[in-house]
């Protein structure tokens, strides 16, 4: 996972998380991967999303993105997820959140979350 935080947002817009996955080899990947975002109190998730594989519940505060095995050594992958702050949120708002990845190639837990930031500006 590499971190990359989504652009400032005021309350009532937009702004897009990009989920960005990196296999840093040795392998191709052998087996499919999911990344997972949650999203802090007053932030939801809305589409379309790509890839066209993810899919939101809880209230649009989880999103699950389904990526198909074969992501070659020294490659990435993003997930696009768009976010609405919700206009209650006040100017100033930091908030820490995580997204996290699964594969059952995956074996190293430092690597498998990363924090973001969501700033309302």
């Amino acid at each position: 996972m590499v971190r990359l935080d989504p652009d400032p947002a005021g309350p009532g817009s937009d702004t897009t998380l990009h989920a960005f996955v990196a296999n840093g080899g040795p392998d191709t990947t052998a087996s499919p991967f999911t990344v997972i975002v949650e999203l802090p109190y007053g932030f939801t998730a809305h589409g379309p999303y790509f890839p066209a594989s993810c899919v939101s519940w809880l209230n649009n505060n989880m999103v699950q993105c389904a990526f198909p095995a074969g992501l070659p050594a020294l490659r990435t992958a993003t997930a696009l997820i768009p976010i609405h702050v919700d206009p209650s949120v006040p100017h100033g708002t930091k908030a820490d959140w995580h997204l996290e990845v699964f594969s059952e190639d995956h074996h190293y837990e430092s690597d498998e979350s990363t924090l973001f930031t969501l700033t309302v500006s």
